[in-house]
């Protein structure tokens, strides 16, 4: 048995289990190693997926099994060759070959923020991505003998027919007992919560002192850390961060508040850095620095878990493509209805909210190319989620897949049923970890979200709309569950600063930074994949202010490839403790 940062190692009789993360209890990594090994040393059926963040290599006598839980918070590769693994890691990078590049996975990943995670390609020849919820089986000689998608455990199983009638008393109830379970699965030896001010961290970290304060724990095992901005807009969120910590600490006295100066950070600060050393490339580099900070303090304090409240939005608040499903049945009044509440709710136009909840998911690539249509003078300009942008070369997306890219994407994201593709794609953009689990390597904890626990999404899946739908207040059954800790003010809150004040102060400070980064990549990829002066002149729109979130998404997405494919042009020593899992299979 042995611990050694992110890896627990046990052997029994059964085998040798290696797994990067936690399964069951962070808490008790090596029993919840231990189980996982017997579980799936049992014969029979594909085994069960126990709820944690995790991916594991799990060897036995007679064969060889490869795994990550089904959220895929800490990712997994292996190379193969003529159907024989010959490595596993948790880092492509360090598998593959810098020669021979994966033209196909680039226009994957320029299709949108949600392309990576769930596609097996990875940028090299070779070497490949295991799934969320994948198990794969080798023999004890590296030899592929299959790749299956594993069972999820009952928390999963909850039934609708238990939901009906229930309303937002019942609802908030289910939540909190679900979201208690989740905070307390991922408490571990040193804790961190991140704390905002809003309702989400907020939540995450007062379930998580309540647990520690009724002896659960120690209080000194707790602390709080928060990135404190002095001016701009965000130094509105300052005295909600201030009320939030003051609350917390009620029910956790000896918990530590990390206050962190982030006033001076800006987003692309260090963008060669951040972009150019990721495993892979990462659409939300842009905005490490300012987590690269607070995980530094982190690191400083010794912590194994740093919980977030990253997830929520999608996940607890009210699902508006319920409105697809009411057209979808033929319940066009109901869905009038609600599409006029919702935009009262909002502060939208009614036109607006069927054509995003509606128009757009029945045909999203025929849509965005219609809003194209409409905002031809600029590059950024309509420019939504699938379709290709400018800068991209006709000839190099129509060699490597980009059109087919996009309806696999698009596919993925809508679905046939978009009510729920909107609850599975919420796994994948709410928390991007992959800059996060970069740097978990050096720093050596991990990052976790209550809100994306299997238990939380099969509870509010489980919810009818009546339960969840209240226009004006979003969010509702979160509110609900968390009435008695939240301190009204920040319960009541209806909106948050959000972080678009880092973003412009960014491109207006690194503008001619990421042009000159554009204009001298080494990479010859770089040349053939964009036209570089098309992409410079998106990034001078930018900013201006021309465009909006998807737009400048998928500039960000491009900068970061360059930024990335540069890196390889002039590779750098691999970062001491990478991988975390590597080593020949035979």
């Amino acid at each position: 048995m042995a611990r050694h940062g992110l890896v627990t190692t046990v052997s029994s009789r059964a085998g040798t289990a290696v797994v990067v993360g936690w399964v069951g209890s962070a808490r008790d990594r090596v029993a919840g190693a231990r189980g996982l090994l017997d579980a799936v040393g049992r014969p029979g059926a594909t085994p069960r997926l126990p709820i944690g963040d995790y991916a594991a290599v799990l060897v036995y006598p007679d064969r060889i099994v490869l795994m990550r839980d089904c959220h895929a918070r800490i990712p997994l590769f292996f190379r193969e060759s003529g159907g024989r693994v010959s490595a596993v890691s948790t880092s492509a990078r360090c598998l593959g070959d810098f020669e021979r590049l994966e033209h196909g996975y680039f226009c994957r990943y320029l299709t949108g923020n949600l392309a990576q995670p769930h596609s097996g390609l990875t940028p090299f020849s070779g070497v490949h991505r295991i799934l969320g919820g994948e198990v794969v089986e080798l023999s004890v000689t590296g030899q592929m003998r299959g790749r299956v998608r594993g069972r999820v455990g009952e928390a999963d199983a909850l039934r609708e027919s238990t939901a009906d009638g229930l309303r937002l008393s019942g609802a908030g109830k289910n939540l909190r007992l679900a979201l208690e379970s989740a905070v307390g699965r991922r408490v571990g030896r040193m804790t961190v919560c991140h704390v905002s001010g809003g309702t989400d961290s907020t939540s995450i970290a007062l379930l998580a002192a309540r647990l520690l304060g009724r002896g659960q724990g120690r209080g000194e095992d707790l602390a709080l850390l928060a990135g404190r901005f002095d001016t701009g807009e965000l130094a509105g969120e300052r005295s909600y961060l201030e009320e939030a910590m003051k609350e917390i600490r009620r029910h956790a006295p000896a918990a530590r508040p990390v206050m962190v100066d982030a006033g001076d950070v800006a987003d692309f600060d260090d963008f060669e850095h951040h972009a150019g050393d990721a495993d892979e490339p990462h659409a939300h580099a842009f905005r490490a620095p300012f987590w690269s900070r607070l995980h530094g303090a982190a690191a400083e304090l010794g912590c194994d878990i740093l919980m977030t409240g990253c997830g929520a939005d999608p996940i607890v608040d009210a699902n508006p493509l319920h409105l697809h499903k009411l057209a979808r049945t033929g319940q066009l009044r109901q869905m009038t209805k609600q599409a006029r509440a919702w935009a009262a709710g909002t502060e939208r136009g009614v036109r607006d909210v069927v054509y995003d909840y509606v128009m757009r998911p029945s045909l999203p690539l025929a849509a965005e190319r219609i809003t194209a249509l409409v905002h031809r003078g600029t590059v950024l300009g309509g420019l939504g989620s699938f379709a290709r942008p400018r800068w991209l070369r006709s000839g190099f997306a129509a060699a490597h897949g980009y059109r087919e890219a996009s309806i696999a994407e698009s596919r993925f994201v809508f679905g046939r049923r978009p009510e729920q593709s909107f609850l599975d794609a919420a796994n994948y953009l709410a928390a991007p970890d992959s800059v996060s689990w970069h740097r978990a390597r050096q720093d050596g904890f991990f990052l976790s979200h209550p809100f994306l626990d299997r238990e939380v999404t099969a509870t509010m899946r489980s919810l009818p709309v009546a339960a969840t739908f209240h226009p004006g207040r979003p969010k509702a059954v979160l509110r609900e569950a968390m009435e008695d800790l939240l301190p009204s003010r920040i319960r009541d809150r209806a909106v948050k600063v959000p972080f678009d004040q880092l973003y412009a102060r960014g491109l207006r400070k690194h503008g001619d930074e990421l042009i000159d980064l554009c204009r001298s990549a080494r990479h010859p990829l770089v040349e053939e994949m964009f036209d570089v002066e098309v992409l410079c002149r998106a990034v001078r729109e930018a900013q201006l202010g021309v465009g909006n979130a998807e737009s400048w998404d998928r500039m960000n997405s491009s900068l970061a490839l360059v930024a990335w494919l540069d890196g390889l042009a002039a590779p750098r020593p691999r970062a001491p403790g990478a991988p975390v899992i590597d080593g020949s299979c035979s």
